[in-house]
C-alpha cells in the first residue's frame, strides 16, 4: 500500500553528483553543454554558468556516471564557478554519486578552505566570460592528463518545479515581465505550501481514482509528452465528490508525469477530455473545467502541450470560444476541440488502428491506462 499523503514531486533542494575522469584522463564527457551566461533574465536563478544540454550516444563518461540533462556544473576540480552561493550545506544534500557503482568520488570535504574554494562565486565578468572560464578550466585540467589529478566535475541536479527550472516558464507565461513573473512564482510557491501534501484517502478523490475518471494513458511516443485522461461522463455521474477533488486528481497525475520529464526545464503533459456520451449543449458541467483551469494555469505555466476535447460536433466546436471564454488566449491556442478521431491521433500520437481495434477511445483508455493502484485505499 502506498503513502496516503501525496507530496509535491519537486523541491528547491538539489541533489549532488561528482564525476571523475580518473579511468580516462583525456576522455570526453559525452555531453553537449548549455551556455547559461548570455545575460538573460531567465538565467537569474540558475546557480551555474554551464549545464548539461544533451547527452551524446554511446558508452560515455556522462552516461556511465548517471549525468542527466539539466545538471548544473558548479565546480571543476574543487574550484567553484557559481552565479551565487549555495543555499544548502553539502552534507544536507543527497549525493546520487554514491548510488553509481564504482563512480564514487572521495573529496576532502572536511577542509574549510576546500569548501570555500568549491563554493566560489564568479561575478562581475562581462557576459559570456564566466562560461568561457568554466571551459578553460576543464580544458587546462584535461590537457595535463595527470592520473594523480584527473578532471572532476561537481554538479547539482534540480527538480522540474524548483526556481532553477521553473523560473523561465513563469517568465514566459508573463511575456518577460519580471515583476509580474516574480509575483506569479511567489504566489505559486504559497499555493504549493498550502496544497501539499494531498490526502489521497479523501472519499471524493478516492471515488475519482477508483472509477478511473482521471488517470494516465501509457502510450509510448518519443516526441510527445504523456497524457492525462479525463472521462468527463464519469466525473459528472459520480455523486460524492467536489470540484476540488477533481483538481486534486489532476494535480496528482500532473506532478507524477512532469517529474518524469527528460528535461526538467521543459516538462510537458497532454490532456485528453473524453466527452463520449456527454452533451456539451445541455449537460456539460463547465464549472469543473473552470476549477481545474484556475489551479493549472497559474501553477503549471507552459507545461501544457495540447488539450484535446473529443468528440465535439463541428457546430458546437465553432461556438467553443464562448464556452471556453475563461481561458487565456495563449493557452486557448493549445486546445483542440474536434469530432475527428484522425485529428485526435495526430495530436496525441495514438495509433488509430489500435483505437478502433479496441472499440473506441474509452476502451483504448482501459487498455493503456497506467495502473495507479498505489493510490487506491480501501
Amino acid at each position: 500500500m502506498g503513502n496516503p499523503l501525496f507530496d509535491s514531486t519537486s523541491s528547491e533542494k538539489p541533489q549532488i553528483l561528482s564525476i571523475s575522469f580518473a579511468s580516462d584522463p583525456s576522455g570526453s564527457l559525452g555531453a553537449q553543454l548549455n551556455n547559461q551566461d548570455k545575460g538573460m533574465t531567465s538565467e537569474m536563478f540558475t546557480p551555474s554558468y554551464a549545464s548539461i544540454q544533451r547527452l551524446l550516444d554511446g558508452e560515455t563518461v556522462a552516461r556511465k556516471c548517471g549525468v542527466e540533462v539539466g545538471d548544473c556544473i558548479v565546480a571543476v576540480n574543487g574550484e567553484g564557478f557559481r552565479r551565487f552561493p549555495p543555499d544548502f550545506k553539502e552534507d544536507e544534500l543527497e549525493d546520487v554519486t554514491a548510488a553509481i557503482e564504482g563512480m564514487t568520488v572521495k573529496e576532502d570535504s572536511d577542509d574549510d578552505a576546500a569548501k570555500k574554494l568549491k563554493a566560489t562565486v564568479v561575478a562581475g565578468k562581462p557576459t559570456g566570460d564566466a562560461y568561457k572560464a568554466v571551459l578553460a578550466k576543464i580544458k587546462s585540467v584535461k590537457k595535463l592528463a595527470d592520473p594523480e589529478k584527473p578532471l572532476v566535475l561537481n554538479l547539482e541536479r534540480y527538480g522540474w518545479d524548483s526556481r532553477v527550472n521553473a523560473w523561465p516558464r513563469f517568465l514566459e507565461a508573463r511575456d518577460g515581465d519580471v515583476p509580474a513573473a516574480m509575483m506569479m512564482i511567489q504566489q505559486h510557491e504559497a499555493w504549493r505550501a498550502q496544497t501539499f501534501p494531498i490526502d489521497l484517502t479523501n472519499k471524493g478523490l478516492q471515488d475519482i481514482l477508483k472509477a478511473k475518471a482521471v488517470s494516465e494513458l501509457d502510450v509510448e511516443h518519443d516526441s510527445l509528452p504523456p497524457c492525462v485522461y479525463v472521462n468527463y461522463g464519469k466525473l459528472q455521474t459520480l455523486q460524492d465528490h467536489k470540484p476540488q477533488d477533481v483538481v486534486n486528481a489532476f494535480v496528482v497525475f500532473t506532478e507524477i508525469m512532469l517529474a518524469r520529464a527528460k528535461n526538467p526545464s521543459a516538462p510537458r503533459t497532454c490532456q485528453f477530455i473524453d466527452l463520449s456520451g456527454v452533451s456539451i449543449s445541455s449537460g456539460f458541467r463547465v464549472d469543473i473545467l473552470k476549477k481545474v483551469y484556475a489551479a493549472f494555469e497559474p501553477n503549471y505555466p507552459e507545461t501544457l502541450h495540447k488539450m484535446v476535447m473529443y468528440p465535439v460536433s463541428r457546430v458546437v466546436a465553432a461556438s467553443s470560444k464562448m464556452l471556453l471564454s475563461f481561458v487565456n488566449e495563449k493557452t486557448k491556442k493549445k486546445f483542440i476541440v474536434t469530432d475527428s478521431l484522425d485529428k485526435v491521433c495526430e495530436e496525441l500520437g495514438w495509433d488509430k488502428a489500435d483505437v478502433e481495434a479496441c472499440g473506441g477511445v474509452t476502451e483504448f483508455m482501459h487498455k493503456h491506462e497506467k495502473a495507479g493502484d498505489a493510490m487506491i485505499f480501501s
